[in-house]
């Protein structure tokens, strides 16, 4: 993702507010059930983003990129194999790419009822970084002591370093 563009504070407090808290999160899903441009049993990381926040809101003209980089990072997520389960609660259910986890999550999100709320992040690696030159997809579930449900997600995006 255009790491510099998309890693600031108004864009993370504009994503988050349709996310997190839970009646925020309500909100959206109620306003994607509505929406006849999505599919919620479907949905992939990326579709929901400009039909929860209209373009003229995003921060610094940042929807006008917004395809073109979440393609990228979708393509590049899709080379990452992936060996993690989904969640506690569903142990056996192993995503085959790193992209297919981070839809798994979003569609898991939204289609459970309750919601689950998320918390996202997009950040820059570092030059020195492993794989500096590659997307990155960093999932973390929080959930409820002593138990297998879900939460909240984090969700951090690490976008490739570009000098």
């Amino acid at each position: 993702m255009g790491g510099r563009t998309y890693s600031g504070k108004a864009f993370r407090d504009l994503m988050n507010s349709n996310y997190y808290p839970l009646a925020n999160m309500k909100k959206s899903v109620a306003k994607l059930k509505a929406s006849e441009d999505i599919d919620l049993p479907t949905l992939e990381y990326g579709q929901y983003h400009l039909i929860l926040n209209p373009p003229s809101r995003w921060p610094q003209g940042s929807a006008k990129y917004w395809h073109k980089e979440k393609g990228r990072a979708r393509l590049d997520l899709s080379t990452q194999p992936n060996t993690v389960p989904l969640s506690k609660d569903e142990p056996g259910v192993i995503p085959l790419t790193r992209c297919d986890l981070l839809d798994a999550c979003v569609r898991k999100c939204f289609n459970s009822e309750p919601p689950i709320p998320m918390k996202t992040n997009i950040i820059v690696h570092g030059p020195n970084d492993a794989y500096a030159h590659r997307h990155e997809i960093r999932l973390e579930w929080e959930y409820k002591k002593g138990s297998n449900t879900p939460t909240l997600l984090n969700l951090t995006m690490v976008c490739p370093y570009r000098s």
